[in-house]
């Protein structure tokens, strides 16, 4: 049974009741920053849930929003690169959060469209995080990829990337792990 976990300070605080219906009613639609905002605030209700790991899942959607930069829930809730690493570094090592190295390793290197470069930097990008963040934690090596360097990374989130998503990356990156 899953037990609760404290508020995480980067994300919006959830509305009571919140289930999988939050992200089923956007389907068919343009998901943009309302669908942005549900992703956050479901996944924060995943947490405080317990369920770290779909917690995390919930953030990649985020991360695959389709959203140009500008929108003002931007403004408010950016990116969820320190939300993703501090569910990792918040997780109790008793409850299942799964290996999120192997999972972003995985999904930058199966990534589909829409956006498929973009979302793909995004998933390096937390891969680089979770490695900060729990060290401790074995990459697969059956997956055959090329594992980016960090350089590599923030150039492909400059070229595909938000104005300013690098920085943002880079500030979490910097403070993961500590």
């Amino acid at each position: 049974m899953a037990t609760a976990f404290p508020p995480c300070p980067y994300l919006p605080a959830p509305r009571a009741g919140l289930d999988w219906r939050t992200l089923h009613v956007h389907r068919g639609d343009v998901r943009g920053g309302a669908f942005y905002h549900d992703c956050l605030e479901y996944g924060h209700a995943l947490w405080q849930r317990g369920l770290a790991a779909r917690a995390i899942l919930c953030l990649d959607r985020a991360l695959g929003a389709d959203l140009r930069g500008d929108e003002p829930i931007l403004h408010e809730w950016p990116l969820p690169y320190a939300a993703t690493a501090w569910f990792i570094s918040h997780t109790p090592r008793e409850t299942f959060l799964g290996n999120p190295r192997v999972h972003f390793q995985h999904y930058a290197g199966r990534m589909n469209e829409p956006r498929r470069e973009q979302r793909r930097a995004r998933a390096w990008a937390c891969w680089a995080i979770a490695r900060a963040v729990r060290p401790d934690l074995p990459g697969d090596p059956q997956h055959h990829v090329v594992e980016p360097s960090l350089e590599e990374i923030a150039g492909q989130l400059q070229v595909r990337g938000h104005a300013g998503e690098p920085d943002l990356w880079r500030a979490v990156l910097s403070v993961a792990g500590r």
